[in-house]
C-alpha cells in the first residue's frame, strides 16, 4: 500500500479492482483543515479517465509494473487481431491484443521499437500500454495536387500514407515525400529531413 501523497505523474496504482496511472497530481492545503489530493488518472485496461479527490491520509494499493522495449514484428489480419512483438534482448515473442494499442495500431512499422508497460501479479504478466514514439516518419503514398491559387495560409489537403492512414497535410506535400506524423493525434508535423 502507498499513501496518496506519494502519487505523482506516471505512478501506477490499484483502486476498486482497477489499474490506474496518474496523469496529473495536485496537492491542496486549505487553512487548518486536512490536505486534499486531486489526481487525474487513466484506467490502464479501458482507457477511461477519472478525476478523483482523496484526503491526505488515504492509501491505495501499489502495483508492480515493468516497462520493456519490444520490437514490432507483425499484426494478424483484422481490427481485432493479435499483434506480435519480440524482446530484442532474448528474442522471446509475445502477442498483445490490438485493443491494448487502440487507434495507434496503423502507426506500427515492422522492425520499429516501442515500449510496453506490463503489469506483474505473481505468475501473471499482462500488457497494459504500448508507447509508440510520439513522432514517426512515413512516406506519402497518394496526395492530391495543390491547386494553383490556393495560397491562403494554413491550407490543407488530404494525403494517404504508406500505412493507408489518411491525414491532412499542407498543399506543398507530394506523393513519395517523407513526412513526420504525431502518432498521438494523427496530425502532420513536418517534412522529414534525410537522416
Amino acid at each position: 500500500m502507498i499513501s496518496v501523497t506519494e502519487l505523482r505523474a506516471c505512478t501506477t496504482f490499484k483502486m476498486d479492482g482497477q489499474l490506474w496511472q496518474v496523469l496529473k497530481y495536485d496537492h491542496t492545503k486549505m487553512g487548518r483543515g486536512t490536505a486534499t489530493i486531486k489526481v487525474k488518472a487513466k484506467n490502464l485496461r479501458t482507457g477511461s479517465v477519472l478525476n478523483k479527490s482523496f484526503i491526505s491520509g488515504a492509501i491505495v494499493e501499489d502495483i508492480t509494473t515493468n516497462r520493456r522495449e519490444m520490437t514490432f514484428l507483425y499484426a494478424e489480419a483484422g481490427d481485432e487481431g493479435d499483434i506480435t512483438f519480440m524482446d530484442p534482448r532474448n528474442y522471446e515473442q509475445i502477442t498483445i491484443p490490438a485493443s491494448v494499442i487502440g487507434d495507434q495500431t496503423p502507426y506500427l512499422k515492422e522492425g520499429e521499437n516501442v515500449f510496453v508497460l506490463f503489469y506483474e501479479d505473481g505468475d501473471t504478466v499482462e500488457p497494459l500500454i504500448v508507447d509508440l514514439p510520439p513522432k514517426m516518419t512515413f512516406t506519402v503514398a497518394e496526395a492530391d495536387p495543390g491547386v494553383k491559387g490556393d495560397s491562403a495560409a494554413n491550407m490543407l489537403k488530404s494525403v494517404t500514407l504508406e500505412n493507408g492512414v489518411k491525414i491532412k497535410a499542407p498543399l506543398f506535400i507530394k506523393a513519395g515525400e517523407k513526412i513526420r506524423v504525431d502518432t498521438r493525434t494523427g496530425e502532420y508535423v513536418e517534412r522529414a529531413t534525410d537522416e
